[in-house]
């Protein structure tokens, strides 16, 4: 698909949560997509005969360059915000305190148990024994009571954090973290994709110093080794490991590669060993590419995925009234979109989630209606005038082209628009303070959709002019009962119908004009194994590539 901003880079000049072509997922963070072999792909020729896992004993040795889609501003959990590749750089040199299993659920990784009381309103955290950071300094109590207690007090992770009250030591291994209110999903925040920054553990030794930002010292497979801005990431193997026989590499580098038709030549040339990927033309040439190992996340799913939307504000004229909203997603030509924008690699989208996972379901999203749509423009401008507002985007020509399709759309129904090209700062800078009227824009990716809570709650909603996490600044009692629902309930059929309750009010209230799911890719030298690999430390099967995320720990080189 295209590459929009998606609230995965900078949350704020002073509070950033993550965006990027990319935004924390920024928004969230943390994941979640699919993990299982291409072959379930709606779209695209496989004759890929390796989808990234091994049955082969691993190789030790070799060096091996990833071409990420974007650099980093730093490797600091609690105040450097991630997208995909930061994600990928945090895997390399900190351990999550969880991992999500094959089944979806969150199992203990760099913690040895993650233990929450009968109403989820205490946790208890014991440390992994024996776990040394890259420094000498042991990852126990005082470590893990540091770490949560830092991430509750920083801008970028703290607002995430929000009913975490206290974190106190209850022996040498082990802290309890006391809750506000019942929080059943608090253990998606600690395994550590897009949003779940608190997740990575960092030495004592340089909390609080701004040093992870350029040096980070974790308990990672790999040891901090370089980093040139704009040049590559460079970590070479950690000898005291806690997993016994990993890593395989003994050094591993990421390269950003921004353009998309560029990281893909540089993997044809030999330049980079693995890529990924989440454009559509870069897709369909990996499908159909002979010898590449390649995975995408197009099958199965856990929690959300990356949605693409045009984002409106429905604080401000002329989107404050619901006939223009409903307008606009009527005279969205949602198959001629994912015709022309995403050449059918992507599905169409009609809310936040995935069929396939437990809060999809009928959301009664508007279709296209090129009829209906003029009715609604025609009783609007009786007494309102005429439509006319402006369409923002990041200025590169593919986010262009798009927003020029979507006018020529709206077009037709009697809806007038003008394009506005501005760099990543100024339309996240806008988004916050409420200085715009409809954004292109990529959000989801989280394993529990209570890692989306700050963006869709009407308790995050500011005034326009302050700061706003609900960038659209839609607040809907009805939508928050249901959040809190989700994330206080700890039946999984009551949390699910909540949740399905949360899409039916967006498609009621059409915050976000919903366009399609993304598709994220890994294409890889023959010789790169285990790209779409992990294990849990206590046993089974890992989620491998999630969002164009993989676990660098168990990637090897064959001869």
């Amino acid at each position: 698909m295209s590459e929009p901003i998606d609230r995965r880079k900078f949350l704020s000049h002073s509070l950033r949560l993550a965006a990027g072509t990319a935004l924390l997922g920024g928004g969230a963070s943390s994941l979640l997509a699919a993990c299982g072999s291409s072959s379930s792909s709606s779209s695209g020729a496989r004759a890929h005969s390796y989808d990234g896992v091994s049955t082969e004993v691993g190789r030790h040795g070799g060096q091996l360059t990833f071409g990420t889609e974007a650099e980093e501003t730093g490797f600091d959990p609690h105040s450097d915000s991630w997208d995909e590749s930061g994600i990928l750089y945090a895997r390399t040199v900190y351990d999550p305190l969880a991992i999500v299993a094959m089944d979806g659920t969150i199992q203990p990784y760099l913690a040895q148990s993650i233990t929450p009381n009968q109403d989820y309103s205490v946790w208890s955290i014991q440390a992994r024994p024996g776990v040394l950071f890259h420094d000498g300094v042991p990852f126990d109590a005082q470590a893990l009571y540091a770490n949560l207690t830092a991430s509750k007090h920083a801008l970028l992770t703290g607002i995430t954090l929000g009913p975490m009250e206290s974190v106190s030591i209850i022996d040498s291994m082990t802290v309890s973290v006391k809750m506000s209110q019942p929080w059943v999903p608090f253990d998606a925040y600690l395994a550590g994709g897009i949003g779940g920054q608190v997740a990575y553990m960092m030495s004592p030794a340089i909390l609080g110093t701004g040093k992870a930002t350029t040096h980070p010292i974790g308990t990672g497979p790999f040891v901090f080794d370089q980093w040139v801005p704009n040049s590559h990431f460079t970590a070479t193997a950690n000898p005291h490991y806690w997993r016994p026989g990993l890593p395989y590499l003994s050094q591993i580098t990421y390269k950003p590669i921004p353009d998309a038709q560029a990281r893909l030549a540089s993997l044809e040339s030999g330049a980079v060993d693995i890529i990924h990927t989440s454009t559509a033309q870069s897709i369909l040439q990996l499908r159909s590419k002979l010898g590449y190992g390649y995975v995408d996340d197009s099958g199965k799913v856990v929690g959300e995925t990356d949605m693409g939307y045009v984002m409106l504000n429905v604080g401000k004229s002329p989107f404050n009234d619901a006939r223009v909203r409903q307008a606009i997603a009527y005279s969205t030509n949602y198959a001629q979109y994912l015709s022309v924008v995403d050449s059918n690699v992507n599905e169409g989208s009609i809310g936040p989630f995935d069929a396939g996972t437990p809060y999809y379901g009928p959301t009664e999203y508007p279709s296209y209606n090129l009829a209906k749509a003029k009715k609604l423009v025609s009783d609007y401008e009786r007494t309102n005038g005429r439509i006319s507002f402006e369409l923002s985007t990041t200025d590169n020509p593919t986010n262009s082209s798009i927003l020029s399709l979507l006018q020529g759309m709206w077009q037709r129904a009697g809806i007038s628009s003008t394009i506005n090209l501005v760099d990543q700062d100024t339309l996240i800078s806008n988004a916050e303070n409420g200085g715009f009227q409809a954004n292109l824009w990529r959000q989801g990716a989280a394993v529990d959709p209570d890692l989306n809570y700050i963006f869709w709650s009407s308790t995050t909603v500011g005034k326009e002019g302050g700061l706003s996490i609900n960038f659209a600044r839609n607040a809907d009692p009805v939508m928050q009962a249901a959040l809190e629902k989700g994330r206080t309930d700890p039946d999984p059929q009551v949390r699910a119908e909540a949740y399905k309750l949360v899409a039916r009010r967006f498609a009621s209230d059409l915050p976000y004009i919903w366009l399609d799911r993304t598709v994220w890719a890994i294409g890889a030298d023959p010789k790169v194994r285990n790209f779409n690999y992990a294990t849990v430390p206590n046993g089974g099967r890992g989620f491998g590539m999630m969002e164009g995320i993989i676990w660098p720990t168990q990637l090897w080189i064959a001869l």
